[in-house]
């Protein structure tokens, strides 16, 4: 089982980084056209602001210069790709430690320090609320926000914290940022820097094998601004 988890997450984090990742709309109009199409001439379905966090696709040969965009739950469509800046592209902040209990990145001032462990479903049973898909009951809540990480098993691991130091500022992403997150591979977790606007950003890929998403966290000046949720294996 174990061999089997390790071959589905390489496969997972091969697709993330060959292809398919997080990135940042960037135009100096404030936004960018989501269009149905890949084409300057296809329907607008949508409008994306300038520093929004999307998912991108890389699109075939024919289409180098076009990115498959998974915007939200409901819309995806295609932007030009010289609109966007890939997350990648920015500082990357290596690891001094990952193991399946912590993933520890350092560089000069800055230190993110990210905690997990085993979760006690006998003690947290109770945060947990089901419903039933074609005639199975699933558990697909936790403190009433939506389950992430697994496919209606019991999650066998969670966060404990997650903790950023930049320069003198020292952050705590919130509990209730981190709660309802499951089944966690620290391994497959990266962290980068924007140092001219100074912003980090961390990124990781949890799955147990099942029910897998990417999950992208921004602190900007000291200050912790958003999480970015996607499932888009």
């Amino acid at each position: 089982m174990k061999t089997k988890k390790i071959f589905l997450l390489t496969a997972m984090v091969s697709i993330q980084f060959s292809f398919a990742q997080f990135a940042k709309i960037v135009d100096k109009d404030g936004y960018v056209n989501l269009r149905e199409n890949p084409d300057t001439k296809s329907k607008i379905i949508g409008k994306i602001n300038s520093d929004e966090i999307v998912y991108t696709f890389e699109m075939d040969k024919a289409n180098k210069n076009w990115l498959n965009v998974y915007y939200d739950d409901k819309t995806a469509g295609y932007i030009n790709s010289s609109k966007v800046k890939l997350i990648d592209s920015y500082e990357v902040i290596l690891p001094i430690t990952k193991d399946e209990n912590k993933a520890i990145f350092k560089s000069g001032n800055i230190k993110v320090d990210i905690i997990s462990e085993k979760f006690n479903y006998k003690e947290n049973k109770k945060f947990f609320s089901s419903s039933n898909y074609n005639g199975q009951k699933t558990e697909d809540k936790y403190k009433g926000n939506l389950i992430w990480g697994t496919d209606g098993t019991i999650p066998k691991t969670h966060y404990k914290s997650i903790t950023v130091q930049v320069k003198d500022k020292k952050i705590q992403i919130p509990n209730k940022e981190i709660e309802n997150l499951f089944n966690i591979s620290n391994e497959f977790t990266t962290c980068y820097y924007d140092r001219k606007n100074d912003t980090l950003y961390l990124t990781m890929i949890n799955s147990d094998g099942a029910g897998a998403y990417v999950a992208l966290f921004k602190i900007v000046k000291g200050v912790y601004k958003e999480r970015i949720l996607k499932r888009p294996f």
